[in-house]
């Protein structure tokens, strides 16, 4: 299903739907590298009736899907010399296809809405706390879980942020200093509906899992640094070896139900 707001592809109904923690998270391979890997640290494509490629963010729209698990940069030259093409074609079974000349731009601002909708999803359920003082307040009553800045977030804000967090997890020394987002303070802004948004805490554990699907695609695939381990939540996950096997051999390359 087409969205009509952007050039991505979603699915119909809910677009919240509750954590399985209970259940293994399948895997997936990478068209393009035959890599084994979490799905959540993969990027879904799917096609539209009319046979146009397009992101699926949140890995949720009905039908075929192909897995990719590069970045931007790997994505770009495979789309150059033809590899993404050929991959495409096998994983769709030869179906007529169209691949968007901007299919990279594509999947990075699809990956930057999922991620500040979900952002402003944690922000309405009151999992986030924003503003300078109450961050800084709520981190050193060890109620924030995860501490993230925007990218043109100034050293000296970040720092002492950083401090009062580092107090509030009994961290001191251990550098941590929160997540520098791939998003700047006007986006956040505009998507939190609130002024001049520069820091922001998760005080909720499950919240900071949420919001770290998207993001840590999002960061994957622009090449951004992987995230700092626990306290500071999400830590990255181990790549799989090449020809580690697949957690659902059967749904290799593709996959028919968006999951």
């Amino acid at each position: 299903m087409r969205n009509p707001h952007n050039d991505t592809l979603s699915a119909p109904g809910p677009q919240d739907r509750p954590a399985r923690p209970d259940k293994a998270l399948p895997e997936r391979k990478c068209i393009l590298t035959a890599r084994h890997d979490g799905r959540g640290a993969l990027v879904r494509l799917a096609i539209s009736p009319d046979g146009l490629v397009l992101p699926d963010p949140l890995a949720r729209a009905p039908g075929r899907g192909a897995w990719i698990g590069v970045s931007r940069a790997d994505l770009e030259i495979a789309l150059a010399n033809g590899k993404l093409k050929g991959a495409l074609a096998r994983a769709f079974k030869g179906a007529p296809l169209t691949i968007p000349a901007d299919l990279p731009d594509l999947i990075e601002q699809g990956l930057k809405r999922a991620t500040l909708d979900r952002l402003g999803i944690e922000l309405r359920a009151g999992s986030l706390v924003l503003g300078t003082e109450k961050i800084a307040q709520a981190a050193r009553s060890g109620a924030v879980v995860l501490l993230a800045h925007a990218s043109d977030a100034k050293a000296d804000g970040v720092g002492k942020l950083a401090q009062a967090w580092r107090v509030g997890e009994d961290a001191e020394g251990s550098g941590m200093t929160g997540r520098i987002l791939p998003l700047d303070r006007a986006a956040l802004s505009v998507a939190l509906g609130r002024d001049n948004v520069v820091h922001l805490g998760v005080t909720d554990a499950g919240a900071a899992e949420r919001i770290a699907g998207p993001l840590d695609r999002l960061m994957h695939f622009i090449g951004a640094a992987a995230p700092e381990g626990p306290p500071g939540g999400m830590p990255p996950g181990e790549p799989a070896p090449a020809d580690a096997p697949a957690a659902q051999a059967a749904n290799d390359d593709l996959d028919t139900k968006g999951e």
